[in-house]
């Protein structure tokens, strides 16, 4: 599985991004897909993921702010961005699980300036 992130950038607290993340097979073929993201000097951290079967689970951090949410027919997975905070400042990962086997794309940078 291929998974291609983008729409990271530059925004001040309170604003908005969008994320998305295209893979390269089916959603409904992959287990899960889940985003990440990983601060300077800070471990890589679960952000929200969606299963095949659509349900959705998020980071305590992120809850009522962060939405993830797929289109099938594109094979796309967006996480909305609202409210963002400084904290939120991170490089964002997408990931999927597939049958077992764990797949990695490449970050795409948020940068929330206060």
């Amino acid at each position: 599985v291929q998974l291609q992130a983008s729409g990271g950038g530059l925004v001040q607290a309170g604003g908005s991004l969008r994320l998305s993340c295209v893979t390269s097979e089916s959603i409904f073929s992959i287990n899960r897909i889940a985003w990440y993201r990983q601060a300077p000097g800070k471990q890589r951290e679960l952000v929200a993921h969606v299963s095949n079967g659509g349900m959705t689970n998020y980071a305590d951090s992120v809850k009522g702010r962060f939405t993830i949410s797929r289109d099938v027919a594109k094979n796309t997975v967006y996480l909305q961005m609202n409210s963002l905070k400084p904290e939120d400042t991170a490089v964002y990962y997408c990931h999927a699980l597939k049958s077992s086997v764990l797949y990695w794309g490449q970050g795409t940078l948020v940068t929330v300036s206060s």
